[in-house]
């Protein structure tokens, strides 16, 4: 292999460094949050929902290398379906436990 196709799927070190500060970053706001309890709760579930988000895209993005080009298109299907799937394994997981704790309640 040549040197420039061997370095083409890798970053660069900044795209690393800013990768991590982002990460940390992402961590340390609903860390902050959660230890501060400055927050009402719904809004602090929020913030760490939006954070998680941003983290999963950081990760995507600058670590797994994966972006809309060509080249990435299989990596980018099966990542949208790999989300696809546990979104509704959750949403399942959530209706089975209401619904199990609805109507295995003592004395109703």
């Amino acid at each position: 292999m040549s040197g420039g196709a061997e370095h083409a799927a890798h970053g660069s070190v900044k795209e690393y460094v800013v990768g991590l500060i982002l990460s940390i970053g992402l961590t340390v706001i609903p860390f902050g949050l959660v230890m501060s309890g400055a927050l009402s709760h719904p809004l602090t579930y929020g913030i760490i929902a939006l954070c998680a988000v941003g983290q999963l895209l950081v990760q995507v993005i600058f670590f797994l290398h994966m972006n809309g080009s060509a080249e990435q298109i299989w990596n980018t299907v099966s990542g949208a379906f790999v989300v696809l799937i546990v979104f509704v394994i959750m949403l399942g997981s959530i209706w089975v436990m209401n619904h199990l704790n609805h109507n295995m309640l003592l004395g109703h």
